[in-house]
């Protein structure tokens, strides 16, 4: 009896993770870092949500962040195109194909999220990173759909 009230216990712990696998929440901060260096969904996932918290208090034109992703090979060219097309594109070069998914620039206190199709990403070597300018050496990470 008492395995049987431990596996139930258990199984509902892990139903709500389940449930959340394609939403992701990612934090950038002050420090110009992202709590993550990795993120990933199961291929199951046909789309995904990810959500980014600013946790600082600096205003977006000191230290904006955003998410974008772009396959590893170009997203450093990516984010140096993105430092000429300005804050109004959120630091992205507009209608660029090699950007995959990104949201918005955020300030310290705010919130943002972009929702993306999964099509064709699985197993594919991608990065994600903050845009604003000098932020994308840092703020980086893995990002991987299998």
């Amino acid at each position: 009896m008492k395995k049987a009230i431990t596996l139930l216990f258990l199984s509902t712990l892990a139903a709500p993770a389940l449930a959340d696998e394609c939403a992701l929440v990612i934090e950038g901060n002050d420090a110009m870092q992202y709590n993550l260096k990795e993120m990933s969904v199961p291929a199951t996932c046909k789309e995904v949500t990810v959500t980014l918290n600013h946790t600082g208090k600096m205003p977006v034109t000191a230290m904006g962040h955003n998410w974008a992703l772009a396959n590893t090979a170009d997203y450093q060219a990516v984010a140096t195109a993105g430092m000429s097309a300005g804050a109004d594109n959120n630091y992205l070069p507009k209608d660029d194909p090699r950007v995959l998914a990104h949201t918005k620039l955020v300030g310290g206190g705010e919130s943002t999220s972009v929702t993306f199709k999964t099509d064709g990403l699985a197993g594919k070597d991608l990065t994600f990173f903050c845009s604003f300018p000098g932020h994308f050496a840092m703020m980086k990470g893995t990002f991987k759909v299998g």
